[in-house]
């Protein structure tokens, strides 16, 4: 099948997000068949974003946290920062992987807000407005087209006054007597339990104010489920999580995944497992545009 040989260059893609210091992690349920057991089981499909580089998608029946453990392969994590959600599992797994640094999402925590506007218009209405200061921020560095550097410039002074206004604020409403499990209170606990995790934004240029980029290539997975509705079996979401790696990365450099499985394909079976590096749609993208212009020349 294709998949099977996608499955190097899946490797090959798999590799750079080992090495990766900055990854954005998230995990969405897809049903799938299980013969035997007489109705469709959940598993889940995990993804792991670079900004600005490659996604992969790695299928797994569960979602414990041996989901994030196999996202880093055998030899285990290298020191890197994993921006994520507030899902339990990812806090459970870095206690022990001390080298690792989580950081937050400011969009969870706004969703968390917006979906308890009615309980107190007027304090939300405020906690809103400053995340949407802070998002300001980031709208002017992008329209910039800030770097690192100048992003963690401008963020530092900018940006922390914020947040500290922020946190004085989620500090006094964790003590008062807002009942824990309401709406509002849910949202001001997970933003207290969170909040080391959303500053880690602010001294580091690299990363982003949210996981949104990591979720943007979760969407087209959802969309395909309300097609397709399960998967066949544990091995077909093997398959799935290849066949979705190779087509979302040829979709985010633009190339007509046609024309390149149809190149790829054709080349595989005659190439050595090291070199099929060279086949990753950002390699083939690469070389086709050197001989571009190799021929102009």
């Amino acid at each position: 099948m294709g998949a099977d040989w996608l499955s190097a260059v899946y490797r090959a893609i798999q590799s750079e997000h080992w090495r990766s210091r900055y990854r954005q992690f998230d995990e969405t349920p897809i049903d799938y068949l299980e013969p035997g057991s007489g109705q469709a089981q959940t598993g889940y499909l995990w993804a792991s974003n670079i900004p600005g580089g490659t996604v992969i998608y790695q299928w797994r029946a569960g979602r414990d946290v041996g989901g994030i453990v196999e996202l880093f392969g055998s030899s285990g994590p290298a020191a890197c920062t994993i921006q994520c959600d507030g899902y339990e599992a990812y806090p459970a797994w870095a206690r022990n992987n001390p080298h690792i640094v989580l950081a937050g999402c400011h969009a969870h925590l706004r969703r968390k807000f917006f979906e308890v506007q009615e309980q107190d218009p007027k304090l939300v209405a405020w906690i809103l407005r400053q995340i949407g200061h802070l998002y300001g921020i980031e709208r002017l560095l992008r329209e910039a087209k800030a770097g690192p550097a100048l992003r963690e410039a401008v963020r530092a002074p900018q940006g922390r006054m914020i947040q500290w206004r922020l946190k004085a604020l989620i500090d006094r409403l964790a003590l008062r007597a807002i009942l824990p499990k309401s709406k509002l209170g849910k949202a001001i606990h997970y933003a207290a339990r969170q909040w080391s995790k959303l500053e880690v934004y602010l001294g580091d240029g690299q990363i982003e104010i949210d996981n949104n980029l990591v979720e943007n290539a979760i969407r087209p997975t959802k969309l395909g489920a309300k097609n397709w509705l399960f998967i066949g079996c544990r091995e077909a979401g093997k398959r799935a999580a290849i066949l979705y790696t190779i087509v979302e990365n040829c979709r985010r450099l633009g190339l007509g995944t046609r024309e390149y499985l149809e190149d790829v394909l054709t080349r595989l079976p005659a190439m050595m497992e090291s070199e099929v590096v060279t086949l990753t749609p950002a390699n083939w993208l690469r070389a086709r545009q050197g001989k571009q212009i190799w021929k102009a020349a």
